[in-house]
């Protein structure tokens, strides 16, 4: 499960060309307009206003350019969906139904679009077609994927577990786009967009949200004007080939610092996951020395084995977030599932799984019994 994935993103080279382009059509064509060119996540690369145009063309060309880039689509495509009746889509988040938006396209990839605004629809959209239809120069980086944000989460969520508080932990791309939450039941609703808002701060501007907390309640509170961020700690960069790929972001532990600290953690589970994992051999010796007392041979974030030895009854368990998969290698046990579930005999070469979320417990053992536990979080 790779943590990143590589993405296409334009090279300044390539912002300049298609903006030229598409200029050159308009000069050519006499017409007054503002050109927009944003990157995949609808930022804004450059901006280019003509002679004459108006100025109210200018927030139109960006938002005509960002909708085609975060719709993967041509601006048209939603005007036309409005105009046949389908006023539904004027709803859509971030979206404006009005032609002259284009994505800029390698290889099958959207990498950003352009937009004009500022003549009819179709000489908008001629302009914005001429700088997306040259050759466009980009570099491969890396991006998170949701294996990887999943990862960034479920280390800082393992550790409130541990320590028995209940924040939200929310995961965001490099563009501020949130891509994972791990909300328990017991967080507050509230923690939900802080924990968001902070992830936001840290991928945006490249570094933790403390950063601006420390700023404004350090004398300088015009901090708190800069655009998309919040200054509350909590909010950590995730990472990749020095690279930042996006951000995890944490609220509703016991403490500001609390709600850092396990952002940090959630960071450093990132990076850990992003080392190639490597085969792990327990000699024979090692289990049999294993299975005389009972403890786990092998433990990592996402599974553990356990060789496991009872010699009686025991209180029911029950494990969330891990599924036990059972093999019996000595004696006889009789375990119950469930409330009220039936008894299940066990004996030796026996495989028995206990799904995540399912109480279960030993009623009766043999001694000794003797049994492998693998266990796999979810």
């Amino acid at each position: 499960m790779p943590i990143t994935r590589t993405r296409r993103r334009l090279q300044a080279a390539a912002v300049d060309a298609a903006m030229t382009a598409a200029e050159k059509v308009a000069a050519e064509q006499g017409h007054r307009v503002v050109i927009a060119i944003v990157d995949a996540d609808g930022h804004v690369l450059q901006l280019r206003r003509t002679e004459g145009a108006q100025v109210a063309s200018s927030q139109v060309a960006i938002d005509k350019a960002r909708t085609a880039a975060i719709f993967v689509r041509p601006s048209r495509h939603l005007e036309a969906q409005v105009s046949s009746g389908r006023l539904g889509a004027l709803a859509l988040h971030g979206a404006v139904a009005l032609t002259g938006g284009v994505p800029l396209v390698v290889e099958g990839e959207v990498v950003g679009a352009i937009g004009t605004s500022g003549e009819t629809p179709d000489e908008d959209e001629a302009v914005s077609l001429a700088g997306a239809g040259i050759h466009l120069p980009v570099v491969d980086v890396p991006a998170l994927t949701s294996d990887g944000a999943r990862a960034a989460a479920d280390a800082a969520a393992a550790e409130a577990r541990r320590r028995g508080v209940a924040p939200v932990v929310a995961v965001v791309d490099a563009g501020g786009t949130l891509v994972h939450v791990w909300r328990p039941d017991d967080a507050q609703v509230a923690s939900v967009g802080v924990a968001t808002d902070k992830a936001r701060t840290a991928a945006i501007y490249r570094r933790p949200s403390k950063d601006f907390e420390d700023q404004a309640s350090g004398g300088r509170p015009s901090a708190l004007h800069l655009a998309g961020a919040v200054p509350l700690q909590g909010g950590v960069p995730l990472v990749a080939d020095g690279t930042v790929v996006g951000a995890v972001g944490v609220s509703g532990a016991s403490s500001a610092d609390e709600d850092n600290e396990l952002a940090e953690l959630g960071a450093t589970g990132f990076a850990a996951a992003a080392v190639a994992p490597r085969p792990t051999h327990v000699p024979a010796r090692a289990m049999a020395d294993a299975f005389a007392v009972g403890r786990l041979v092998v433990d990592t974030p996402g599974y553990k084995v356990d060789a496991a030895r009872r010699s009686g009854p025991g209180s029911t368990e029950l494990h969330e977030r891990t599924t036990d998969v059972i093999y019996v290698l000595e004696g006889t046990a009789t375990v119950r599932t469930g409330p009220d579930g039936d008894p299940t005999s066990l004996s030796a070469g026996d495989v028995f799984v206990v799904p995540a979320g399912v109480p279960h417990a030993f009623v009766t053992t043999s001694d000794p019994f003797r049994y492998l536990v693998v266990k796999v979080e979810q």
